[in-house]
């Protein structure tokens, strides 16, 4: 059975990704927005809480795909190892840059970051996908967690603190403040939910993609597919919640627990949307994601710098001082037009959604697909 080059699937749930990352970064106030549309405060979970590593385990399915290709036919491994390099160094670069921007205070820049995350967990996981066997990157990704528990919750952090899982004085808050000192999340200004510790079990979020993507390029039937994707899902949710006992689902850390949880809730939503469209070929309300899947990279960095000039740009506010655009469109359109404030601040999130999906609508009609 020949296996498609590209999976629409894996289009359609980066696509759902990515519009669901614009609506939960660009509330109209995030004084008023709905529980589930917010981050968990610190242990435990909320559907937005999914995103992120859905990126990472999309990243992992990719790298299956275009690699495993590549090394079916032979292509030289130095020049695909290049290939990997330079790219994690372009995404890491394009995150620095929306970091800086638009001042570039390069004395308090912000360091790690979402598409710094990306990319170190892209260059290891395709790294070890060159070089490791499918039996072996399933063991390197246990080994992964395994190794983050034991130095979260074993050793002792530096100065006399007992091992900890608290935002400030856990072992990975430490690491960060001792290697980028004041480069860290300015909400924070002590620690970092990208910071360098936890980008060890955000590695094995990445091999569970690749896995699963060796899996869908496998002569297996469909239908097995699908149950294989299902089976192994719910298994990684059950051993989540029995880990999280001892060691809580934390989004903000990325726990063990976290990777088998998003994983797992991955690899069960995945494995829908393949049975919906690749399978049954239920393709009729598919397009506005498939449009957005294919010019992601692109929408997260233009969504990023709109949003950073919305909360530059000053305009004259209703009682004479100068306020932000985005304050200004939340108080003069949004909040009038709507009895709750909630409301309101989902409708602005609903209008950045729709902008970013016409602009890549515009992009996709005219064959233009930006990647690095």
């Amino acid at each position: 059975m020949d296996q498609p080059q590209r999976l629409l699937s894996l289009d359609i749930f980066r696509g759902m990704t990515i519009a669901a990352m614009i609506m939960v970064n660009n509330p109209g106030s995030w004084n008023h927005v709905y529980a589930p549309l917010l981050h968990a405060e610190w242990h435990g979970v909320t559907p937005t809480d999914w995103i992120f590593p859905f990126f990472l385990f999309i990243v992992g399915v990719s790298i299956a795909y275009a690699l495993g290709r590549r090394k079916v036919e032979g292509v030289d491994r130095g020049q695909l190892i290049r290939k990997i390099l330079i790219r994690t160094l372009l995404i890491f670069g394009i995150g620095l840059f929306l970091n800086g921007f638009p001042f570039f205070n390069l004395s308090t820049i912000r360091i790690p970051g979402v598409l710094q995350r990306i990319a170190l967990v892209y260059g290891a996981s395709a790294l070890l996908f060159l070089y490791l066997s499918p039996r072996q990157l399933f063991w390197a990704g246990v080994g992964f967690l395994l190794l983050y528990w034991g130095l979260m919750t074993l050793v002792p952090v530096p100065g006399g603190v007992a091992p900890n899982l608290e935002a400030t004085t856990n072992l990975g808050a430490w690491l960060d403040r001792t290697v980028m000192g004041g480069h860290l999340w300015s909400q924070a200004k002590v620690w970092d939910p990208e910071g360098l510790l936890s980008t060890i079990p955000a590695i094995t979020t990445g091999l569970s993609g690749i896995l699963t993507g060796n899996w869908l390029r496998s002569k297996n039937d469909g239908f097995t597919k699908v149950a294989g994707m299902m089976v192994i899902g719910t298994i990684l949710l059950a051993l989540s919640f029995v880990w999280d006992l001892s060691f809580p689902i934390n989004k903000k850390i990325w726990t063990s627990s976290y990777v088998l949880y998003t994983s797992g809730v991955a690899l069960l939503f995945l494995g829908t949307v393949y049975w919906l469209v690749d399978l049954k070929e239920y393709k009729g309300w598919t397009k506005p994601f498939v449009v957005y899947g294919t010019n992601a990279l692109f929408v997260f960095v233009m969504s990023g710098i709109v949003a950073k000039l919305l909360g530059t740009i000053q305009v004259m506010g209703a009682a004479g001082e100068k306020i932000s655009l985005s304050a200004w469109l939340w108080e003069s359109v949004y909040e009038p037009a709507f009895a709750s404030a909630q409301m309101a601040s989902l409708a602005y999130a609903l209008t950045n959604v729709l902008f970013f999906l016409g602009l890549s609508w515009v992009l996709y009609v005219r064959e233009i697909f930006i990647k690095v």
